[in-house]
């Protein structure tokens, strides 16, 4: 079928956006996101760099993206500014030299800032897309993120048709954009399969300026195999989960599930689905992984909503392979309402995510390295904690070779309160922080999580911490990382 929208290069694309445009992509992960027309704006801003002429953009996108995007702009340093979140290691190390301006933002809010204008006009929306019409109605491919909002707020559109996902993907998408406020009533979203939206995405026709055709693959790197480590924490979550449903404390049938991305994540899942005691259960997320399709297919997972499928490639293509079978137990939603903290409470989501550190209080470091270099972002991790009905927190127990325990006596910085965390998880036990006050807290998260070789400082510490209702002491707080700081290694801190 003709259709009425010119079909360009990547680079005649490329050479529609300016210096100092903001540009909106697609995807979420590098699920979906768009490959061709990113690496060509990194190629244009190259060459007007080399001929002394400046030439950078704004970015914003659903989520991460992958190296053809965020780390293409990055290396030819064409971004002026970042949100709201990225997991690429050249705009990482561009970021913590400031030369991007980041600004992290929770990912169900980001809808709401781009309609009302808080972030600036959209001068162009680029997205991936599986199939289109005459009159403007897209199909999604593998990931949605803020892909509504960013089409009717961008003021001119560009498409990559990818011949990587098929046309047949219309149906799993379920498009839809609540009203603003003061108009806003709630969203229609009772169930986990609930579909409340359309199955493709409206675009006004006017402001497609035009088509690219790609072949590319979504870059998601493969998963690791799990390790004695994170078996071990999937399996304690699994235990936890199964005495709280033997307690009553989880309804008989279970509860949808959000599980953060990364091979802790996978392996979590993993030994959910290994478990007799926990029955068959649906997740409520924001990315659907390696081990979302292996429960479905076992029947261990009931229904799979998401925002996106962060699958790796042979799995993408073996989930396309069986897309008849399992396509009514599947939906892909917009980020704003697969993070909305509303729909949350109300189904009643446990929540599974991943920290740098924690402390001895129960805050969370999600996001940055002793304190200022920043690693991802956000993401959507405070949107599903703060709401849960059961909120959970996983890390190993040490890293870089023991060198660094991930339990330390205060966070350097604190994305998820005390207040928000009910429990830990490590290799090495599972810390109930319900009920306790903070020194009860404190001795069964070094109990409980922490690694034999930093019980003992731990310990010290909490002793130093003789007065007030939380266990803190100003000189002491960072004592581990000023030790590593120091030695490269955080052992020792208060018994060398």
């Amino acid at each position: 079928m003709s259709l009425p929208f010119p079909t360009l290069t990547a680079s005649e694309a490329a050479a529609l956006v300016r210096h100092g445009d903001t540009v909106a992509f697609g995807g979420f992960t590098p699920a979906g996101s768009p490959k061709d027309i990113p690496t060509a704006i990194a190629v244009r801003a190259t060459a007007e760099h080399t001929a002394g002429r400046p030439f950078q953009i704004g970015v914003i996108t659903g989520a991460s993206t992958g190296a053809s995007l965020d780390g293409a702009l990055a290396k030819a340093d064409a971004i002026s500014f970042r949100t709201p979140y990225q997991s690429d290691p050249d705009l990482r190390r561009a970021i913590n030299a400031n030369r991007v301006r980041f600004f992290d933002l929770h990912l169900s809010q980001l809808s709401h800032h781009v309609r009302i204008g808080s972030l600036g006009p959209i001068n162009w929306t680029i997205l991936e897309a599986a199939d289109i019409t005459s009159d403007g109605r897209v199909v999604l491919t593998s990931g949605v993120g803020a892909a509504p909002t960013f089409a009717r707020c961008g003021q001119r559109i560009l498409i990559e048709i990818n011949r990587r996902h098929p046309a047949s993907l219309c149906g799993i998408h379920d498009i839809y954009e609540p009203i603003d406020p003061p108009n806003r009533c709630e969203i229609p979203l009772y169930t986990v399969s609930d579909r409340i939206g359309q199955p493709w995405l409206q675009l006004d026709p006017a402001k497609i300026a035009g088509i690219v055709y790609t072949d590319r693959e979504d870059e998601v790197g493969a998963f690791a195999e799990p390790d004695a480590v994170t078996t071990k924490i999937g399996e304690n979550v699994a235990n936890f989960l199964a005495a709280e449903l033997a307690a009553g404390r989880i309804p008989a049938d279970f509860l949808p599930l959000q599980s953060g991305v990364g091979d802790i994540a996978n392996a979590v899942l993993g030994a959910l689905g290994a478990h007799p005691d926990i029955p068959p259960f649906a997740m409520y997320s924001e990315v659907l992984q390696d081990a979302t399709l292996a429960l479905l297919r076992q029947g261990k997972l009931k229904f799979a909503s998401g925002c996106s499928f962060t699958l790796s490639p042979p799995a993408l293509k073996a989930l396309y392979a069986e897309l008849p079978a399992l396509r009514n137990r599947l939906v892909l939603r917009p980020q704003e309402i697969s993070n909305n903290p509303e729909i949350v409470r109300r189904l009643g989501i446990i929540s599974v995510n991943t920290a740098i550190e924690a402390d001895l209080q129960g805050n969370i470091n999600s996001t940055h390295l002793f304190g200022k270099s920043m690693m991802n972002g956000i993401g959507g991790s405070g949107d599903f904690t703060r709401n849960a009905y059961l909120s959970i927190f996983t890390c190993p127990s040490l890293q870089k070779g023991g060198k660094i325990s991930t339990l330390v006596p205060q966070v350097t910085h604190a994305d998820h309160s005390e207040h928000s965390v009910q429990v830990i998880v490590t290799e090495h036990g599972v810390a109930d922080l319900r009920r306790l006050d903070p020194r009860q807290r404190a001795t069964v998260i070094i109990e409980k999580c922490a690694h034999p070789d930093f019980r003992a400082d731990l310990h010290h510490y909490l002793a130093l911490c003789n007065d007030g209702h939380e266990p803190f002491n100003f000189e002491h707080a960072f004592a581990f990382h000023r030790r590593f700081q120091q030695t490269g290694d955080m052992r020792g801190a208060f018994t060398a």
